[in-house]
């Protein structure tokens, strides 16, 4: 109950700030002003996320979902967005669809089969507006969406726009920051030696005024910073809480047969989207093109010595991977013992390379670990 009481209060100042946030007039004499509320607002709401984490009862019933597969990607949207129809259509998973609202009320995984992979896509229950503060099963969903490879945001064609600016605000609410690339902003907190501040380039959104109130807010004074680029507060905020989390995200704008032609051209050329229709059962594939170039995976083939590569079965790993990866990911000893390996492919400069244990590997590589013998 004391935890309860907690909760209200910060989230009862939430509001306050936000109401205060709201009348303000936003020009270069209140900039900064805005800036210490936008500060205050992000302490507040990291301390409702640790409460809601360090809070008691059980865990929500259906959310601890095994990860499996080779990547994870979550469907999150509106009630009847047509998350469980498909997920249906994709996976040979059965969701239950109806024409009302909140049918689906706990997780349910299925796997898409493609590119010889595995991916695991979980069908979350529908967030409502005000989830990141608790309302629905919002909490929850949020969570479980934190913990995968893309996010697919599944609106209704008809309230596309609207959906999408919704849920985006919900997500940032709880620190995911989706298709963002993190600041290029370094913070180093001191013992001593005061605040010290510097930027590469002209800074426009702030200044090392505020930049040291924010930092006060949190009870640092002695910090080093340095700003590679022109960020804005928020983003600063960001690189001070520490905890936020930057994801890719995927906008499903599904039941594309309700609208016009001319609607539904203009909703395909918005960034990051892709018009279907899950009923009818229309533009899947390029769905699923578009979902497997957003996770960025890399397929690897290993060869055994004296044998010929299995190509039925690769490893999927994120691009940027390296032999040690690869060695991780078959057996924990293979790094220890590793001597060398050879490498067929775009990643080799000759076909076989013979490569050490750093080398970084491209899609389809067929890859040879060569191993000292065993103690």
């Amino acid at each position: 109950a004391k935890g309860v009481k907690r909760e209200m209060g910060i989230q009862e100042k939430i509001k306050e700030i936000e109401a205060e946030m709201a009348r303000t007039q936003k020009n270069k004499a209140t900039n900064y002003h805005l800036g210490r509320l936008k500060g205050k607002l992000a302490l507040l709401r990291s301390q409702l996320i640790t409460e809601s984490k360090t809070g008691g009862g059980k865990a929500g019933e259906g959310f601890d979902v095994a990860r499996s597969g080779d990547a994870r990607v979550s469907m999150i949207g509106f009630p009847s967005v047509g998350k469980s129809t498909l997920l249906s259509t994709l996976t040979n998973t059965k969701s239950t669809a109806a024409a009302y609202e909140f049918t689906t009320l706990t997780c349910i995984p299925g796997v898409i089969d493609y590119n010889n992979s595995k991916i695991q896509l979980l069908d979350l229950p529908g967030i409502i507006e005000g989830a990141a503060k608790g309302k629905g099963r919002g909490k929850q969903v949020i969570a479980v969406a934190r913990t995968s490879d893309l996010i697919l945001m599944v609106v209704e064609a008809a309230k596309a726009e609207l959906q999408m600016r919704l849920l985006t605000k919900e997500l940032e609410d709880v620190g995911i920051r989706i298709n963002q690339r993190p600041p290029d902003i370094t913070y180093v907190v001191k013992k001593t030696g005061g605040f010290k501040f510097n930027s590469t380039v002209p800074l426009t959104h702030c200044d090392e005024k505020l930049c040291k109130d924010i930092c006060a807010l949190q009870k640092i004074h002695n910090a080093e910073v340095l700003f590679r680029g022109d960020y804005t507060v928020d983003q600063f905020i960001d690189v001070v809480q520490g905890n936020r989390k930057y994801m890719r995200c995927l906008y499903v704008i599904n039941k594309v047969d309700t609208i016009t032609m001319g609607e539904m051209d203009r909703l395909a050329r918005l960034n990051d989207t892709v018009v279907i229709s899950a009923h009818w059962k229309l533009n899947l594939d390029f769905l699923l093109e578009k979902l497997w170039v957003y996770l960025d995976c890399v397929r690897l083939y290993t060869k055994p010595r004296g044998k010929r590569p299995d190509f039925s079965e690769p490893v999927v790993l994120p691009r940027g991977t390296t032999i040690l990866d690869v060695c991780n990911r078959i057996h924990r000893d293979f790094a220890k013992r590793f001597k060398t390996a050879n490498v067929w492919g775009t990643s080799a400069k000759h076909v076989p390379q013979s490569v050490g244990i750093k080398h970084t590997l491209q899609d389809e590589d067929v890859v040879q670990l060569m191993t000292k013998p065993g103690k």
